[in-house]
């Protein structure tokens, strides 16, 4: 099982994250807020998350760090 951790200082809600994830359980929080004024991204279901790092790696910003 893996674990998706994204920093808010840093995101800035893109969503290039979201179309990265092969098993589609990223999403951008509309109830978020950052203090950038950004949607943050958030993963809905880390039981199902593969550790493959697509996120992380499309990330532009370097906002996504995923443990394993």
């Amino acid at each position: 099982m893996a674990r998706i951790i994204v920093d808010d200082g840093f995101c800035k809600g893109c969503g290039l994250c979201v179309d990265a994830c092969p098993v589609h359980i990223i999403e951008l929080d509309r109830d978020r807020i950052t203090p950038k004024g950004y949607h943050p991204a958030r993963c809905v279901d880390e039981a199902r998350c593969t550790g493959c790092c697509s996120c992380a790696l499309m990330c532009p910003d370097v906002a996504i760090t995923v443990e394993r």
